[in-house]
């Protein structure tokens, strides 16, 4: 299992629990995700089903690469965190 761990910014927002998916990508981390909590899903993806501009999202300790495609792999025990990009001056 894959645990999908959202930080506390976005519950300011929605609802979005952490939880545990059966996944080989974080594309299918997400869409398993998404599948039990799907108001999250545009708060997170564009309508292309990228990665928004100001969300930054990391395999354990390692930034997400593929932001378009979300093919990045993750393994059994990996950790999907999911964060608000900080912007400003």
């Amino acid at each position: 299992m894959v645990t999908v761990d959202f930080a506390r910014a976005f519950r300011r927002h929605v609802d979005c629990p952490q939880a545990q998916v059966t996944a080989s990508s974080v594309r299918d981390a997400l869409v398993a995700y998404f599948g039990e909590q799907p108001r999250v899903r545009s708060y997170v993806l564009d309508d292309q089903g990228a990665v928004r501009k100001h969300v930054v999202v990391f395999v354990n300790d390692t930034q997400l690469r593929d932001r378009t495609d979300l093919s990045d792999p993750v393994q059994p025990g990996d950790t999907i965190h999911i964060f608000q990009a900080l912007s400003g001056g």
